[in-house]
């Protein structure tokens, strides 16, 4: 791993939550406590000293820490023409050497020495993203990339910095990556039903999603 981000609350016109976003992701130095958060609605960042404004839509157990690869960063560092730094996409790690967008929901990490990660979800763009960006059709340039990084609920609470290593320690095997999450769920929602092999480690949104998809479809 690259770095570990936390952000700030800010003020934006790119968002209807009074207090703000805390996109703006910047690099710390030092260790910082990771911990589940609470339930969605409820819970923010499971980073301590980081800032999730709008909790209706994001935080929570499920998706505690977010992670984007800096691989993919470098990518749209060449499409866009501008630079992209470590936590620039409001991601909390910046990895390396980890096709985090081709992990497996159930997918586990090993960060540092005591932190354990499972991977839930893919992350979904926002009018706040789009809007942090700047970038003309982000949402749907980003869409349909497929690249989404990934969201991880937090298994055993531990400390993390700059520099620890992750580790892979468990993949389970089903075909249900991150990114096939992600394309079920914005433009080939006809993949919905196949995602439930995720079983338990899917986030409960998409498991809730693909139930009512597969019962509307049994339905004609």
């Amino acid at each position: 791993m690259l770095t570990v981000n936390l952000g700030r609350a800010m003020k934006t016109d790119h968002t209807d939550c009074p207090a703000g976003t805390g996109i703006d992701k910047r690099p710390v130095d030092g260790p910082v406590r990771v911990a589940p958060p609470g339930p969605k609605g409820q819970g923010a960042s499971g980073l301590a000293g980081d800032t999730v404004c709008d909790t209706r839509h994001h935080g929570g157990d499920d998706q505690a820490v977010y992670a984007y690869a800096r691989e993919d960063l470098d990518t749209w560092e060449r499409e866009l023409g501008r630079e992209l730094s470590n936590g620039v996409f409001g991601e909390n790690l910046t990895t390396s050497g980890i096709d985090v967008s081709g992990a497996r929901i159930g997918e586990r990490w090993r960060v540092g020495s005591g932190l354990l990660l499972e991977v839930t979800s893919p992350r979904i763009p926002c009018r706040t993203f789009a809007g942090w960006l700047g970038e003309r059709g982000w949402v749907k340039r980003f869409t349909q990339a497929a690249v989404p990084g990934a969201y991880l609920r937090v298994l055993e609470p531990g400390e993390v910095r700059s520099g620890d290593p992750v580790e892979i320690v468990h993949r389970p095997d089903h075909e249900v990556t991150v990114a096939f999450l992600f394309r079920a769920e914005t433009l080939e929602r006809e993949l919905l039903p196949r995602v439930l092999a995720a079983g338990d480690a899917l986030h409960p949104e998409a498991r809730k999603a693909a139930l009512k998809y597969r019962a509307a479809g049994e339905g004609h």
